[in-house]
């Protein structure tokens, strides 16, 4: 059963597209198939793919407005098994246009439900912000993965994201969970990077992942030469971490499901 996963946070440079990015390439080399919605106006994770704006016609936004299939809007990535909608900056004019719209939060929802049964996951990657985007993808995702940079804002960034699936929960989305908690761009070096870990771990517990991603030069170079850092440099210490948190997520995944096989 295709799982249908939101990557969200709304404070930016938090590495939350280089996540959405990187653990989708990590988990289809497992195998696993993959399908990334790009739901930013900024389309950077379509331009981490190499897929130039001229080739983003059939995007996220047309799917929308039901200007064009889903599935004809889906294209292959370098990666065998990843593909992606992409994005362009259409996305923008988005809240806007459906300012009016009744149910205009379960507009994605409607769109992709029952669409990609054939993939094993569904990542959608969201703008920096609370946003109608956000909140749709919020309302058609199964569960929300929340990459957070170790930096001081980090906890109280948290606590407003948490505040908002809460009311996702409440009002459109019952079955919404929490992925998990991804500690982003970390530097063990820095007093304040293993400080804000701490915090993290002790005040969320379980929902953070063990695996840390931690900056890495080779993390930042790779969008710029439209590739994910596994295939820019597989061996750096940025594109390990992201394999490790693939092995991680799917080892989530299975006691998930053992859980549910236990309970009935």
């Amino acid at each position: 059963m295709t799982k249908v996963i939101t990557v969200a946070n709304q404070k930016g440079g938090v590495g939350k597209t280089t996540t959405a990015v990187n653990l989708a390439t990590a988990l289809s080399t497992i195998p696993k198939k993959i399908l990334l919605i790009d739901l930013d106006p900024q389309g950077n994770a379509s331009t981490g793919f190499g897929i130039s704006p001229s080739k983003r016609k059939l995007n996220s936004y047309s799917i929308f407005l039901n200007k064009v299939s889903s599935r004809d809007a889906i294209q292959g990535t370098e990666v065998p098994g990843l593909y992606i909608i992409p994005a362009n900056n259409d996305l923008s004019a988005f809240a806007v246009e459906i300012s009016n719209m009744e149910n205009r939060e379960y507009l994605l929802r409607n769109v992709i439900q029952n669409e990609f049964s054939d993939f094993d996951y569904v990542f959608i990657d969201t703008p920096p912000t609370l946003g109608l985007l956000t909140i749709n993808s919020l309302v058609a995702c199964n569960s929300v993965l929340i990459p957070t940079q170790c930096e001081f804002y980090a906890m109280e960034g948290l606590a407003q994201l948490l505040k908002t699936i809460q009311r996702i929960q409440q009002n459109f989305n019952k079955q919404l969970g929490i992925q998990g908690i991804v500690l982003t761009m970390a530097d063990r070096r820095s007093n304040l990077s293993v400080h804000v870990e701490s915090e993290v771990r002790e005040h969320f517990k379980e929902l953070v992942y063990a695996t840390v991603v931690p900056r890495n030069v080779k993390v930042s170079e790779a969008p710029s030469f439209g590739k994910p850092v596994l295939l820019y440099n597989y061996k750096c210490p940025g594109s390990q971490s992201y394999v490790q948190l693939a092995k991680e997520f799917l080892d989530r995944e299975r006691l998930i499901l053992g859980e549910r096989e236990n309970n009935g």
